[in-house]
């Protein structure tokens, strides 16, 4: 697949910068969608692709995911990804992340990286010390810190706000959910849940995952796969893995009423959505539960502050609400909603950028 060829679904970008530096074995790209809002914020996956195809594949489908989101957060900024080709357990080096920080630096602010799965704050310490444009770093060195304590809690806002809109409640006191996932963003939204009074359930490819969910919510339960866990009965379902995880035979299998997680793409493919809702059930779309990780780097950009980007993010209860009310009104599905009313912010607010200012 060429770049210039890709599906319908992810054409459209400004711009995909192919990066390699072969001493460090850095192979990245960049993926610019819209820089309508201003520059396109989104971070960096570091992850073990079968293809290149892939790699370009998922870059495209991320950084389209990131203009949404950010235009849905209220945020002045365009969406972009960027990948690297590789395995982060064994290819991660100093050199690899600095060469990284030098094409992003590059982009003279076109594209502004923060963390992503595989990468972690003391990455994002490292490529800033080749490029203005990275998010995401330490509290030491004036950054945002860990991105996923304000991810968690948006899809934590985000999901009270369906249960209001399914239950006519918010409160999820003996709501039993579901969460696929105990990663970064999975361990604080767990957390979250139990604090509200919620049954977890959960699930995890990892060892290390279930022992932290033994060690520190011995009263949340743990089943051994993601088929087990749709097909169990839960209220509320929380993908919070990678992408793809709602597709024809998940929707199929799925018990829980309500769909609210931290995975980007949650959406196999197009008409997943449809499928949700010939079922009777409740999607939140990620690109907007998922926001607050990118409010929080976002507000980094300008000089961080906890309890603001927190405010801002609890604001995904609100949006989420109303979004999920136009669904019904319109009669469509929450994804179709939600991207209305992103791409005509986009539009409308984007255009504004043609009118010229005079130069300081």
């Amino acid at each position: 697949m060429g770049v210039f060829e890709a599906p319908e679904n992810l054409t459209g970008h400004e711009q995909v910068v192919f990066c390699q530096d072969k001493p460090s074995g850095l192979k990245a790209i960049i993926a610019v969608y819209s820089t309508a809002l201003g520059p396109a914020l989104g971070g960096t996956r570091f992850y073990p692709y079968a293809s290149e195809e892939e790699a370009v594949h998922d870059a495209l489908d991320l950084s389209k995911g990131m203009a949404y989101k950010n235009s849905l957060a209220g945020l002045d900024l365009g969406g972009g990804k960027a990948v690297i080709w590789g395995d982060p357990e064994t290819d991660k080096s100093e050199a690899l992340l600095r060469a990284y920080g030098r094409f992003v630096e590059s982009l003279n602010g076109r594209y502004i990286t923060a963390c992503d799965v595989g990468t972690y704050v003391h990455d994002m310490d490292i490529v800033a010390k080749e490029t203005r444009h990275a998010t995401g770093r330490s509290v030491e060195n004036g950054g945002a810190g860990d991105s996923s304590v304000l991810t968690a809690y948006g899809v934590f806002c985000g999901m009270r706000a369906a249960a209001q809109h399914r239950y006519g409640t918010a409160d999820l006191t003996g709501r039993t959910v579901g969460v696929a996932g105990i990663g970064k963003v999975g361990r604080h939204l767990v957390t979250h849940l139990i604090e509200a009074g919620a049954q977890v359930v959960a699930t995890d490819v990892s060892e290390k995952a279930h022992d932290w969910l033994s060690a520190n919510h011995p009263q949340a339960s743990f089943v051994d796969s993601t088929e087990k866990l749709i097909a169990s009965d839960i209220d509320i379902y929380a993908p919070c893995a990678l992408g793809g995880a709602l597709n024809d035979d998940s929707v199929a299998a799925l018990r829980a009423k309500i769909v609210v997680g931290a995975a980007n793409n949650q959406l196999a493919h197009p008409g997943v959505e449809k499928l949700l809702a010939d079922r009777g059930i409740l999607y939140a779309p990620d690109y907007l539960v998922n926001s607050g990780g990118v409010i929080q780097v976002a507000d980094e950009i300008h000089g961080f502050n906890f309890d603001r980007a927190k405010r801002r993010a609890s604001k995904i209860f609100d949006i989420t609400g109303q979004i999920l009310r136009t669904a019904d009104t319109e009669g469509v599905p929450p994804a179709v909603a939600a991207d209305r009313l992103a791409e005509r912010r986009m539009a409308e607010c984007g255009r504004l950028r043609s009118i010229h200012l005079p130069q300081s």
